[in-house]
């Protein structure tokens, strides 16, 4: 998605709960749909005040039937995704924004509809174009729908790491020890720990969930 457009990626947690112990393989997540239906109008994204996000698209929603312009405003998504972490030998998946203080709304735009949005309380404005605001691609769209519904079908990590980083190990027949991260594998969320056994460095290879941060 073009870096103008969406914001860079800062997740704030709005849901959790809790899921099968890790020696477990739990259920496949119902895969939710990967695409939005079609439609004439085109998204937008508007900007909000941080922890707003719910309120302003229930606004949104209010001010459009009681203003008159219901049918010039489609859907309002604010992009989730489902992330875990390892609580006491458990996953423990929680939900978090993709984009905190960004909701993305579809619109058949016009000045009139720009300035009853931007006069939503807790709306700070649109992203990019200034009064003209461009909307998002249908590309761009797709790929937030499809992080949406792929992270239901794994979630992700909800920590992440970087090479050198001090880390403690949580799990494992390594629990307790700390080391520092020689490796990290994105793709397969897993990372080569150097952890010093009988005094001598050794690299072990550990799942995301099984370390945490120093």
């Amino acid at each position: 998605m073009a870096d103008d457009m969406i914001p860079e990626d800062e997740s704030t947690p709005v849901a959790e709960h809790e899921a099968e112990p890790l020696e477990e393989t739990a259920a496949p997540a119902e895969e939710p749909a990967a695409e939005l239906p079609l439609s004439d109008k085109k998204w937008f994204i508007i900007h909000t005040y941080s922890g707003f996000e719910q309120k302003v698209a229930s606004s949104l929603k209010s001010r459009a039937e009681a203003f008159g312009f219901a049918d010039q405003i489609g859907q309002i998504l604010i992009p989730t995704e489902e992330v875990v972490e390892l609580r006491n030998g458990k996953k423990v998946t929680s939900k978090r924004m993709l984009y905190p203080g960004y909701v993305l709304v579809e619109m058949d735009m016009n000045d009139e509809l720009w300035h009853a949005v931007k006069a939503t309380p807790r709306v700070t404005g649109f992203v990019g174009g200034g009064n003209s605001p461009v909307p998002l691609t249908a590309d761009e769209v797709n790929s937030v729908l499809y992080r949406q519904a792929s992270s239901a079908e794994r979630p992700r990590p909800k920590m992440s790491f970087e090479k050198n980083e001090n880390v403690r190990i949580n799990d494992g027949p390594f629990a307790n020890f700390s080391g520092k991260v020689d490796e990290v594998n994105p793709e397969r969320n897993t990372l080569r720990v150097l952890v010093t056994i009988f005094g001598r460095a050794t690299p072990v290879e550990l799942d995301f969930l099984q370390v945490e941060k120093v």
